[in-house]
């Protein structure tokens, strides 16, 4: 089944994809902002460091879900193949798995557990 083309689709593919980056640049450059200022204020260096990277790992989270937003619709456009979804498979895959890597670093618990512990259920 072939999709209408519709021009703006591509578009807003790339336009995703733009957002994703700068998500991320920003997210670093905020991070590197914050982890500054914590410095400058003396704040005790391993904090600032945790904080440092939990923020850098919130941009990045940020930006990796754009990307794959973008990914999904450029697949979705082009003409459909094995070879394209199994690709997009392998990216989404591939991207969750940094995602929540990410997640673990940042918070200290599996992403499916933070209701738990927001909550203060620790008895699983």
């Amino acid at each position: 089944m072939d999709l209408p083309d519709i021009p703006w689709i591509g578009g807003a593919a790339r336009l995703l994809e733009v957002a994703g980056v700068l998500a991320i640049l920003i997210g670093v450059l905020i991070a590197a902002i914050l982890f500054a200022r914590d410095l400058w204020r003396r704040e005790a260096g391993r904090d600032a460091y945790d904080r440092f990277r939990a923020n850098l790992g919130r941009g990045i989270l940020l930006g990796l879900e754009l990307l794959v937003g973008a990914d999904i619709i450029a697949t979705i456009t082009a003409p459909l193949s094995f070879e394209s979804v199994g690709l997009l498979a392998v990216i989404v895959i591939i991207r969750t798995f940094v995602s929540v890597s990410l997640e673990m670093e940042i918070g200290g618990r599996w992403p499916w557990r933070r209701a738990e512990a927001e909550r203060g259920d620790t008895s699983r």
